[in-house]
């Protein structure tokens, strides 16, 4: 007897993301690959006292299967806390998820039908195409200037399930949609009648000035909107969340129900028990400091070592990544092995692209290396990049 594989269970691929951090175990290898908050930088002492007193006032409750729309009063702290950002909506309307790529599933679980248009920026998030791609949707990209979505660009996406979209220091591009371009791109959608899935893992990693009002809060009912704790405290807990219209929630709460019953109350009860005494406020300010250091590092040394390779890229003010446009000559994927004996690693820029790829793209990312690291994984890898544009072979880094 052999297993017949659903047909969606084809559209299931590796993320070349998670393939390229295997590689970058190797000893040696300075890794701007992976796009993961610092480690240094996990309240570790707060999680700790956190979890002391969930296990104190409450461990049976904590271990018990709990309510499928989340923890109560982990609800009411998100939506007292998006009021603050300019969103107004009760903690009726949150959903508790495990992460936000959960968030992203259940969307496209409830919302999406095989052969049904799903728009998205160009590029995008690539884990938001692998969570849609199982639902055998036709993808559509918006035309995006460095400011992301281009208003006039959506009436030729209408019909589309919904546009997927991140406003503030996109992954994988850094770029951030301005006020002036949220209120045209809610306006443009509004008319389009295109809802929109709005995705803000980065929006608290600000290192000048907060962005502005999130896109949800000028259209609260064709607006889903998804946060995330992972990178503001810690990944591991794998804690998001969602905050839909009052048409949508429903069936949102239905898919969690279906797909895990509940997210796990014990992270959530511990996540609470930080956030409510405004740990969260205190905490990122150190956080901002020190990816902002980073970032500058990666300025820096982008400056001095690719800029005169012809390479060109747009300093984020916020999150975690540059996106790097290579010369047209270079294929950033082909080139990733000799990255690699180089002793770098990246991501190519073509995972990031539903279609049309840029193939002399790359993302780097910043956050996990120190200053030094970054300035001798970038004059590395602006070795490897002569040597290609010159036609010579990479030696091997050593050990």
């Amino acid at each position: 007897m052999s297993w017949t594989l659903a047909r969606r269970a084809e559209r299931l691929n590796p993320s070349i993301i998670r393939e390229i951090l295997k590689v970058t175990e190797r000893p040696g290898i300075i890794s701007l690959a992976g796009g993961l908050p610092a480690a240094e930088g996990f309240p570790i002492e707060a999680l700790r006292e956190a979890s002391d007193r969930v296990l104190t006032d409450a461990p049976r409750e904590a271990m018990q299967y709990a309510a499928s729309e989340g923890f109560g009063p982990l609800r009411e702290w998100v939506a007292a806390e998006m009021a603050t950002q300019g969103l107004h909506v009760p903690a009726g309307q949150v959903l508790i998820t495990a992460g936000s790529q959960q968030g992203l599933d259940l969307c496209a679980k409830v919302l999406v039908d095989a052969g049904s248009t799903v728009a998205v920026e160009s590029p995008t998030y690539l884990g938001a195409l692998q969570a849609f791609a199982p639902y055998e949707p036709d993808f559509l990209p918006v035309a995006c200037d460095d400011q992301g979505p281009l208003p006039q660009g959506l009436a030729a996406v209408r019909g589309a399930r919904f546009l997927y979209v991140l406003p503030n220091f996109q992954n994988p591009s850094g770029r951030s949609i301005g006020e002036a371009r949220r209120v045209a791109l809610v306006e443009a959608a509004a008319k389009a009648g295109l809802p929109m899935l709005e995705d803000n893992p980065y929006g608290d990693l600000w290192y000048d000035a907060p962005p502005p009002a999130p896109l949800a809060a000028r259209d609260p009912d064709n607006v889903v909107y998804l946060g995330s704790f992972s990178k503001v405290l810690v990944p591991g807990l794998r804690l998001g969340y969602v905050i839909a219209p009052p048409a949508l929630f429903p069936k949102l709460l239905q898919a969690k129900q279906a797909a895990d019953l509940h997210t796990p109350g014990y992270s959530q009860r511990m996540v609470h028990e930080v956030v409510r005494t405004g740990f969260l406020q205190q905490h990122l300010p150190a956080v901002r400091a020190r990816y902002k250091g980073q970032r500058d590092a990666m300025r820096v040394a982008l400056e001095r070592h690719l800029q005169p390779l012809g390479c060109r890229w747009t300093v984020p003010a916020g999150g975690m990544f540059f996106w790097v446009e290579l010369p047209a000559a270079l294929d950033a994927l082909a080139l990733l092995p000799q990255a690699v004996d180089a002793g770098v690693a990246y991501v190519p820029g073509s995972a990031f692209f539903c279609a049309d790829a840029q193939a002399n793209t790359l993302r780097l990312s910043f956050v996990t290396v120190s200053p030094e690291r970054i300035a001798q994984g970038i004059e590395a890898l602006a070795g490897m990049l002569q040597r290609a544009l010159q036609g010579e072979p990479v030696p091997a880094a050593s050990a």
